[in-house]
């Protein structure tokens, strides 16, 4: 068995929360239209911890943890023409996305910030905090997930 790759994902609160996923328990991740982040979600294993973080707002921070439960699944907003992530180049023979599904795990007591998380990691430990940073989906080293757990888990 391998050890379990740690992830972080962002969703703005408005759009889906942790409360949403809370409430729905199971989520696909879909709409994701960057290829640097769908290339990390397929890298993604069953059973890999995501930190959940609320982006575009006040303050952003992690909030919660989801488990990887599936992977792989093909991306079903890409070949719907009413959804904003419709992609007409995409066919359902040759499909451009795809997503994982995620497990809701918990809800931290208090969000860990986007300061705050600057104030305890440099750069080079975390993605997140590196300068022009944008992606949705970005790997967080073992030893780095492990650290912002007990962080989060002490609030």
């Amino acid at each position: 068995m391998t050890e379990p790759n740690y992830w972080l994902m962002k969703s703005e609160p408005n759009v889906y929360s942790i409360a949403n996923l809370q409430a729905e328990v199971e989520t696909l991740w879909d709409g994701i239209r960057n290829y640097q982040a769908r290339n990390y979600m397929r890298l993604m294993n069953i059973n890999d911890e995501v930190f959940f973080y609320h982006s575009n707002c006040k303050p952003p921070g992690i909030v919660g943890l989801m488990k990887v439960v599936e992977v792989n699944l093909v991306d079903p907003t890409q070949f719907d023409q009413k959804s904003k992530y419709h992609d007409p180049k995409s066919t359902k023979n040759n499909p451009r996305w795809d997503c994982p599904r995620l497990k809701y795990l918990k809800t931290y007591k208090k969000i860990l910030s986007l300061q705050e998380i600057s104030s305890l990691f440099k750069p080079e430990e975390l993605v997140l905090i590196r300068k022009g940073n944008r992606l949705s989906v970005m790997p967080i080293l073992a030893n780095i997930a492990e650290r912002l757990k007990c962080i989060l888990e002490k609030e």
